[in-house]
């Protein structure tokens, strides 16, 4: 039954075209970049990659959070916290893979620890010199703090903008401790100058298209993870403890633990994201715990539509590149807007693009159906007299 509905998930028409859009953009522009010249005019530029690159983590961040708010009714506004975590796994890597390359040519602390006069490497950074060990601390991470704050929260029953304020609570707080020196996580400056992944260099044109196939292998494998969740049994008792947990929980279902899985499993989703994100963009500090990240994501996931999962997809690349745009032209004036977006979906749209796509669509396709009904009823069939 279960291998049935993975199948299920995995053959749905939407999922289908999914991925056929995703991965068709990813090997266009794949293929622009690393067969046409710099000076071609169909050329895609390293930096453009990069960007694609960034676009399908924040991506992969939306679909993580549209996963427990959209079909568990758990609004968290401290999932940057988690993306920033496995972003930090993965920059303790890259920095261990420095070696003696850097500015003052240590072969086991990086620099930063070197400025500030530290004499041996913290016991939590052994270990980060192997990928197996990183790629664990990615999922372990992010997912164990998920599980004790969502142990704590969902069993004292905590809900709605309570639970809302906490996280984001949360966050703020990894935003003040990380932004300590005494921490060992390079405080303000964060985790930079990062060479190599692999063995690949980060500044090769190869490399950077690697991690952007990479990134949408993984949002791939989220979307049908998201959408085999969402189609079984378990899925449908998240929705109804989203619907109505009191009812879910009158008849038997122990709803917090329902709420803990999936809220564990959303955080993973987003730390993984955060791996991906910092090779690509080259640096990972504490600003990335902000809770203006966090909040917004939401924005994403509002403005793509909820509960849709590829709707909190198209919704995070549309914001991001509505940001790059507006942000070159007039930045100080971002906030402003992405602020009367937020309102204007929230009273306009409150399901979202996808919602208004559907709505609109569903009209076209009636009208469409009385017109071709009443062309039946007015015209004679054929060979039969008037």
């Amino acid at each position: 039954m279960r291998d049935s509905t993975f199948k299920s998930a995995f053959n749905d028409r939407t999922a289908k075209t999914f991925m056929a859009v995703l991965f068709g953009a990813t090997l266009l522009v794949t293929v622009l970049n690393q067969l046409f010249p710099a000076d071609s005019a169909l050329h895609v530029s390293a930096y453009t990659v990069t960007l694609l690159g960034k676009y399908l983590c924040y991506a992969l961040l939306a679909l993580a959070l549209d996963l427990v708010w959209g079909y568990c009714g758990i609004l968290s506004l401290g999932h940057g916290a988690f993306f920033a975590l496995g972003g930090y796994a993965m920059g303790m890597y890259l920095m261990r893979q420095i070696g003696d390359r850097g500015v003052y040519g240590n072969p086991e602390l990086p620099d930063f620890m070197v400025f500030l006069n530290w004499s041996e490497l913290p016991w939590y950074w052994h270990g980060f010199d192997q990928f197996w060990f990183t790629a664990l601390m990615i999922l372990l991470v992010p997912g164990l703090l998920a599980f004790v704050f969502g142990w704590l929260a969902f069993r004292s029953r905590v809900t709605g903008v309570y639970l809302s304020i906490i996280t984001q609570a949360l966050t703020y707080a990894l935003m003040l401790a990380f932004f300590r020196n005494e921490l060992g996580f390079g405080g303000n400056n964060g985790l930079t100058d990062f060479k190599d992944l692999l063995g690949f260099s980060l500044q090769s044109d190869t490399t950077r298209v690697g991690l952007l196939i990479a990134t949408a292998v993984a949002l791939a494998g989220a979307f049908i993870l998201c959408r085999w969740i969402t189609g079984s049994k378990l899925g449908r008792v998240v929705m109804a403890v989203r619907d109505a947990e009191s009812r879910a929980r009158f008849v038997g279902y122990r709803t917090e633990h329902y709420k803990l899985w999936i809220f564990t499993l959303s955080a993973i989703l987003a730390g993984i994201a955060g791996a991906l994100y910092v090779p690509q963009v080259g640096i990972i500090n504490p600003g990335e715990f902000s809770p203006l990240n966090s909040i917004e994501l939401v924005v994403w996931v509002a403005v793509g539509g909820r509960a849709t999962l590829y709707g909190a997809v198209i919704g995070a690349i549309l914001v991001n590149y509505g940001k790059t745009v507006f942000t070159g032209i007039m930045p100080e004036a971002w906030l402003f807007a992405l602020g009367g977006l937020f309102v204007a979906v929230t009273v306009f749209l409150p399901h979202g693009l996808v919602g208004l796509v559907a709505e609109n669509w569903g009209k076209v396709k009636t009208r469409f159906a009385q017109n071709g009904n009443a062309s039946n009823t007015t015209n004679p069939a054929e060979g039969d007299t008037p």
